[in-house]
């Protein structure tokens, strides 16, 4: 055998393996390469005869729209005007004909002047009939690919068609153009790849030593006969933790299935221990296992990696029954430390106070103790600090082997008020104590007489009580009990559970503070949003708010009323949870607030709110007088979370206006919001997407719709979309299904938003509003244009006292006459073109005064000397509200009036007379 292994050939034999692989490869691969060529043919053809339908199309189309074209077609010599114009586009179009024909086919033009006048052959009845097409045309005079354009008149008549093409044999000498390349990129990749099958087959010559398939069976029988002859168990498991060999010894020690080969080491029936060393794939030597009624010596190593990856493992067995004594003992050690491991990673998995507790019992039942049973102080359970009195707790979790069993159940109040109790005893000690015997434990059984004599006679009989403790206070109390085990506690098992109940309550304080922290989130978070929303006639409002189970995030939403009946909806969200995003939530929402008193446009709005935030992220210098005091007062500051920065956020804010059905909407990193239609079709307006408010100083752009009657928005945070099983495009197909059902009303269709897309334990915040749009009748709207006249003035004032009593409200005629005169005087005198009065019956009597300047007017007092100046002051007396609000091309002076006023309501002011107020001023 040795001497097959030397030799070495020196070509790849078809007898070799790698000469087999090669000549496989080589067929394959000149199979490839001929489909692909070929492949490369057809879609050279297909692109050009494609590319050349495009450009006949495109330049009929071109030359049909043509200025001047339909006026020449009617021309007594169509030909004279339009040959020259015809030739010229069709060179510059590349095309090898382009004629100008009737709509019957006579031709006016064509690249050939002997078929000028002739008629077109083919089938144009659909050009005729109004229709654009190309087509693959054969006939006379040559076979063409070419497109048919009709010719209309702005009546839209047929006075003629444009007939656009490029020649068959033009059409294949670009494909025969491109074979040389074609024929050439094919015998390269061919060379390519035989070369590559080469260097592999050769390769695998190296790596097989030349071997044929009858040599390395051959070999391998060797290898199999002396693997099995060796007295020590031999096992080969692959990366996926797979047998892929086992010898005679190993199958007899492990007592293996015949077809155990490429089971997974779970699947194969070995001792849970032995089959988890072997799943985890650890080093190990002379590890002590139970197989049965053996002990074995087990090593564990891997295989050489493979190019820096493991390969597998190799595991070896050897018979040490003798060392039953010491593998007891270690046994037992192992079994402790694997449990304080397990106790590491099950308790704590959620910053719930109570599952924390109940997860403490889960690890320690049954391995530790039969029953456990966990009672907590009343403030631990609210997320408060413990008082310090714990004489009372409330029992939080209870588990054991059996359902039935003799102790209180959870929720009830357990007391320790005898002071000779275990429990009463380790929590004045502040360590565990031990009770192996029950029924010797007379303070236990004077507590509760009846219910330790019903504990006895179940078969309670041990007991280790231990407190617990985080940062020395003590949190609660946890009691393991046995009963079904014969074995008493001993001393030993003290500092285990000592161990394991510091674990827990390491995990249970984190939670509490959590709880705490969570409910004081929660309890600034809804402070600080809307509680009523405002009564409107422009929307029909409804919302839901959902604090995150793991942490309050920065979700938030408003409603605000803006001037002209309109109205502001948004919807952000601040970066982070908990009450730094709580109160980074409130900054934002009280500067929206702020902001949207100046009437700013969305994109504007939102180009103040990421400057803010960049001013009020700017880290804290300092600069106070003292440093050390003003040192420790940062320190403070610091550890409170006073120094955090607001890492980002995102809004969303939309603008609706009644009168006229126009919405304006921006947004800054925060997904658009959703339309329903009358008739349940969704769609998602396509808003400009900005970057994140604090991110970086780039613009932010507002887009406008015009809202059909009777539809609904749907503005939302991506906490209602996303979550850690479900995309954002997935939700997103979620909500609209949801959200096509008509019929409902916004209460509604909340609620069933909520229950198709609402997760058991949400990730992130949750807001959703919807709000019902609405319009306002056009008989609750009068407009008038006022030329540039002073003479005007009465004329509008007139007409506007006119349509308050069409309207009923002449109780505020003289008011809003005041108001009108004062305005549109101003406007004439100060202002620009055009001048626009608008009176609109809403909740309050509006009326608006526009004009094509920006001047803003400022209310000012006028001195006694002044003759003008009193007239902005009679305005802001006599209005409830009024102000300003800037245009595109200019402003809007408005003021609100209540649509009751009775006289004694109004302010006392000398009232002037109405004609002289054109001469006040501002």
């Amino acid at each position: 055998m040795s001497g097959r292994l030397g030799r070495r050939p020196k070509g790849l034999g078809l007898r070799s393996v790698a000469g087999q692989v090669f000549a496989l490869q080589a067929i394959i691969v000149v199979l490839l390469v001929t489909a692909g060529t070929l492949a490369l043919l057809f879609q050279a053809r297909y692109d050009t005869e494609r590319d050349a339908r495009n450009r006949s199309l495109a330049a009929a189309e071109a030359f049909a729209h043509a200025p001047g074209l339909v006026d020449s077609l009617k021309a007594p010599d169509p030909t004279a005007l339009l040959q020259t114009r015809a030739e010229t586009a069709r060179m510059a179009s590349g095309l090898d004909f382009l004629a100008v024909m009737t709509p019957d086919g006579i031709r006016y033009t064509d690249s050939r002047p002997e078929l000028i006048g002739q008629r077109a052959t083919g089938d144009i009845a659909r050009a005729r009939a109004g229709e654009s097409f190309t087509e693959i045309f054969t006939g006379e005079p040559t076979d063409a690919v070419r497109a048919i354009v009709p010719v209309r008149t702005e009546d839209g008549d047929i006075v003629g068609l444009v007939g656009a093409g490029v020649e068959i044999q033009n059409v294949g000498n670009v494909v025969e153009d491109q074979l040389p390349l074609l024929f050439g990129t094919a015998a390269g990749a061919l060379l390519l790849a035989v070369g590559g099958a080469a260097l592999v087959s050769r390769r695998l010559r190296r790596q097989t030593h030349g071997l044929g398939p009858l040599e390395m069976t051959r070999i391998n029988e060797h290898h199999e006969a002396v693997l099995h002859a060796v007295r020590e168990g031999v096992m080969i498991i692959d990366a996926d933790r797979r047998l892929l060999l086992a010898n005679d010894e190993a199958r007899r020690l492990l007592d293996l299935a015949p077809d155990a080969e490429r089971r997974h080491v779970t699947e194969l029936g070995l001792d849970p221990r032995t089959a988890a060393l072997l799943s985890s794939g650890r080093v190990v030597t002379d590890e002590v296992h139970l197989a049965g009624d053996r002990l074995l010596a087990v090593n564990v190593r891997p295989t050489e990696p493979y190019r820096g990856r493991p390969t597998g493992t190799v595991m070896t067995l050897r018979d040490s029954t003798e060392l039953s004594t010491v593998s007891g003992r270690a046994e037992v050690a192992r079994g402790r430390l694997q449990l304080l491991y397990e106790a590491g990673v099950r308790i704590g998995t959620t910053l719930d106070v109570v599952r924390t507790a109940e997860e403490l019992t889960e690890v320690a039942v049954p391995r530790f103790a039969d029953f456990v049973t966990v009672e907590l102080l009343e403030p631990v359970l609210r997320g408060e600090e413990p008082s310090g009195a714990f004489t009372e707790m409330r029992r939080t979790a209870l588990n054991g082997t059996r359902t039935e069993h003799p102790f209180q159940p959870v929720g009830d109040v357990i007391r320790f008020v005898v002071p000779t109790t275990p429990m009463a005893r380790a929590l004045d000690a502040g360590h565990a104590v031990l009770v192996a015997d029950l029924t010797t434990a007379e303070g236990w059984q004077a507590q509760d007489p009846e219910g330790a004599t019903d504990a006895l006679a179940y078969g309670l009989h041990s007991l280790v009580a231990v407190p617990l403790l985080a940062r020395g206070v003590v949190l609660g109390m946890a009691n393991f009990w046995r009963a079904e085990t014969d074995d008493a506690f001993g001393e030993e098992d003290l500092t285990f559970a000592e161990e394991l109940t510091a674990r827990a309550a390491v995990s249970i304080d984190n939670a509490r503070r959590f709880t705490r922290e969570h409910a004081m989130a929660v309890t600034l978070q809804r402070s600080l949003l809307p509680r009523v929303l405002p009564e409107l006639s422009a929307v029909d409002v409804a919302y839901r708010y959902l604090p995150a189970k793991a942490g309050v995030g920065g979700d938030w939403f408003d409603v605000i009323p803006l001037p002209g009946a309109r109205v502001a909806l948004v919807v952000g969200d601040v970066v982070g949870h908990g009450l730094h995003a709580a109160a980074s939530m409130g900054r934002l929402r009280t500067a929206v607030h702020n902001f949207s008193t100046l009437d700013l446009p969305p994109d504007e709005l939102l180009g103040h709110l990421d400057e803010l935030i960049d001013r009020i992220d700017q880290p804290d210098t300092g600069g106070g007088q003292g440093g050390g005091e003003a040192g420790a007062g940062d320190a403070e500051d610091e550890g409170n979370g006073g120094n955090e920065r607001m890492t980002g956020a995102t809004c969303l804010y939309v603008v609706y206006d009644p009168a006229s059905g126009r919405c304006t909407m921006a947004r800054a990193g925060h997904p658009g919001p959703a339309l329903v239609h009358r008739d349940g079709r969704v769609e998602f307006p396509e808003v400009p997407a900005g970057l994140p408010l604090g991110v970086g100083g780039m613009p932010f752009e507002a887009t406008e719709l015009q809202l059909p009657e009777g539809s609904r928005l749907v503005l939302f945070t991506d906490g209602l979309l996303e979550d850690r099983d479900r995309d954002f495009d997935t939700g997103l197909g979620l909500l609209c299904d949801a959200l096509a059902t008509t019929g409902r009303s916004p209460e509604q269709a909340c609620a069933d938003v909520l229950t198709a897309l609402l997760v058991p334990a949400p990730d992130d915040d949750i807001v959703l509003l919807m709000a019902d749009t609405q319009r306002l009748e056009a008989d609750r709207i009068a407009e008038w244009e006022v030329p540039a006249d002073p003479a005007e003035v009465s004329r509008v004032r007139n007409a506007g006292a006119a349509q308050l009593g069409a309207w009923g409200l002449d109780s505020l005629s003289f008011t809003a006459e005041l108001i009108l005169s004062e305005l549109i005087t101003n406007a004439i005198r100060y202002g620009a073109e055009p001048i626009r009065v608008r009176l609109l019956r809403d909740r309050r009597l509006i009326c608006e005064i526009s004009d094509g300047s920006s001047t803003a007017p400022h209310l000012r007092y006028a001195a006694t000397t002044d003759e003008g100046g009193r007239g902005l002051f009679l305005v802001a007396q006599f209005a409830e509200r009024w102000g300003t609000r800037y245009t595109k091309r200019g402003k809007v002076i408005w003021a609100e009036l209540p649509l009751t006023t009775r006289d004694s309501e109004l302010p006392g002011l000398p009232v002037p007379d109405l004609d002289a107020l054109e001469d006040l001023a501002w």
